[in-house]
């Protein structure tokens, strides 16, 4: 029985490799040396955060979750920006579920839901935030302070007008002059948080600089991939992804497979998640904020198998944000209750997700 599960994961396993290959390396095509364009569009678009949010949280992988989060941390994107990527995030789920041809229909009508869910989530939590904002006091107080230190960042771009003014004629107006100035100011600060963020966190080791213990960085400036050799060949790069997916693919079919030998079926799963779907629910939302791509593997494998229902699907992968929770926690961290109140957000949000496909005839 055990070489029976053995030979059949395999094979199951070696099916799926060619398709995820192809998955990861236009993955890795994409999103190689982009991520900080995106966050770029997303600061500048900040009343469309959300709907850009979800589009780009579809991308397999969990990189977007582990980017946000960084600029979530700088204030560079909104929280319901940073809600509608976590929730839009499927992790491995697509291309796993893309190398099974009978489940394409299915993957689709997850991506809509998961699309339409994440941007309603995303703007009525930035409704709220503004709305809460303009009604706490402690908001306003803060606010008071950062327009002080607003207005003293400006002096220098005034003084700077003013000097400038001296050298212009009188018939010139300095008003386009000014506003130059300070749109240039601001183009600034944002390229430094921008710079100041560690784009490796997507796991693909993008190029990024270094200072060098024998100069300044400007003259001694050296592109490392942070440990991953294959950070700027992206067919080395889809090989790396496909080998370490594939392991926990095989993984979680040889421990179905041996249940299903052993047990003479997948009863001992059925009775753990049972046939109510809330439950389901409720234990698929909570495996999917485990921070690893295991997760996302494990729970699209129980549906491929038949345990897990499409509601449950969905509350486990609209939980699921990848590693993007590890490194909210790690570039937050003086914010740990923020952080902990995102996390318990995520699983309320994810078994209400559920809740309501259950109620929806479309699965």
């Amino acid at each position: 029985m055990f070489w029976d599960a053995l030979k059949d994961a395999l094979i199951d396993t070696a099916i799926v490799i060619p398709i995820l290959y192809l998955a990861y390396l236009l993955v890795s095509y994409f999103s190689h040396n982009n991520n900080e364009k995106y966050a770029k569009v997303l600061h500048y678009t900040n009343k469309a955060g959300p709907v850009i949010g979800a589009f780009l949280g579809c991308i397999p992988q969990c990189g977007f979750s582990s980017v946000m989060s960084q600029l979530y941390s700088k204030k560079i994107i909104t929280l319901g920006t940073l809600i509608a990527v976590f929730i839009a995030t499927s992790d491995e789920a697509i291309p796993i579920m893309i190398s099974n041809p009978s489940f394409i229909t299915d993957l689709l009508i997850l991506l809509a839901v998961k699309v339409v869910y994440a941007i309603i989530v995303g703007y009525i939590i930035d409704g709220i935030a503004k709305l809460f904002s303009k009604r706490n006091k402690v908001l306003v107080e803060i606010s008071a302070n950062s327009d002080k230190d607003k207005k003293t960042e400006d002096a220098q771009p005034q003084e700077n007008v003013k000097q400038i003014e001296c050298q212009l004629p009188s018939d010139v107006s300095t008003d386009k002059i000014e506003v130059e100035v300070k749109e240039e100011v601001k183009e600034d600060d944002l390229t430094k948080e921008l710079e100041s963020i560690d784009y490796t966190g997507c796991e693909h080791g993008h190029k990024h600089k270094h200072k060098c213990h024998h100069g300044s960085e400007e003259e001694h400036g050296h592109d490392h991939t942070h440990g991953h050799c294959c950070a700027t060949n992206i067919f080395l790069d889809a090989l790396k992804h496909t080998a370490i997916i594939v392991a926990y693919v095989f993984a979680a079919t040889l421990i179905i497979n041996l249940i299903s030998e052993y047990c003479g079926g997948l009863e001992p799963l059925e009775k753990l998640f049972t046939s109510n779907v809330y439950v389901q629910v409720l234990l698929a939302s909570l495996i999917g904020l485990i921070p690893n791509c295991a997760a996302s593997v494990f729970i699209v494998e129980l549906y491929m198998s038949g345990v897990l229902y499409f509601p449950a699907l969905v509350a486990g992968l609209c939980a699921g944000a990848g590693v993007g929770l590890i490194v909210l926690f790690t570039a937050n961290y003086k914010k740990v209750w923020t952080n902990l109140s995102i996390t318990a957000l995520m699983y309320i949000l994810a078994v209400i997700a559920g809740i309501i496909i259950n109620f929806i005839p479309i699965w």
